[in-house]
């Protein structure tokens, strides 16, 4: 196997166990998978968090706020240049929040996300997360059923601005 594969799939791995981490709410592991400084977060909708500790404290608070959560990555792809990484995927994100009964995981709520994950190789020579970005992908269902219908595209200056599914955690 050369250099490159192996880099890539190191890569692909490192991904994999930050998502993982998120998913069991494991707040230790998800430090693990970070540099130790000059860090950088945007989840959907929040302004850009700079720094470990505010970087850290965003997911905890997700992770606080969040009963269950699920990411079905799609569309993976990983590009390395010398100790940098670039993968940018789709988070296909099925999350919960609380219930009203407890010991039960409340509503199911879906959405989608893409998201741009830069990692750097530490010291150790692993694979950590640098920066990562999360966009929501913003569905508006009541223009596909207008599309269906006549077999025309609204313009989109017609379109209706408030009905999508915008869900995001990534």
């Amino acid at each position: 196997m050369t250099g490159a594969s192996t880099d890539i799939e190191a890569v692909a791995a490192a991904n994999t166990a930050l998502y993982d981490a998120i998913e069991r709410g494991d707040l230790d592991a998800l430090t693990e998978r970070w540099l130790m400084d000059d860090i950088s977060v945007v989840h959907p909708g929040w302004p850009v968090i700079n720094g470990r500790a505010e970087v850290l404290r965003s997911y905890a608070l997700i992770m606080a706020n969040t009963d269950y959560i699920q990411f079905f990555l799609t569309d993976v792809e990983v590009s390395v240049v010398g100790d940098t990484a670039l993968v940018t995927c789709t988070e296909n994100i099925l999350s919960g929040g609380p219930s009203e009964a407890e010991g039960e995981v409340g509503p199911l709520v879906g959405g989608l996300v893409v998201a741009t994950n830069v990692f750097r190789r530490a010291e150790d020579g692993e694979w950590r997360v640098w920066s990562h970005h999360g966009s929501p992908v913003l569905i508006d269902q009541d223009d596909d059923a207008d599309d269906e219908d006549d077999g025309e595209s609204a313009p989109l200056d017609d379109r209706d601005e408030g009905g999508g599914g915008l869900t995001g955690i990534g």
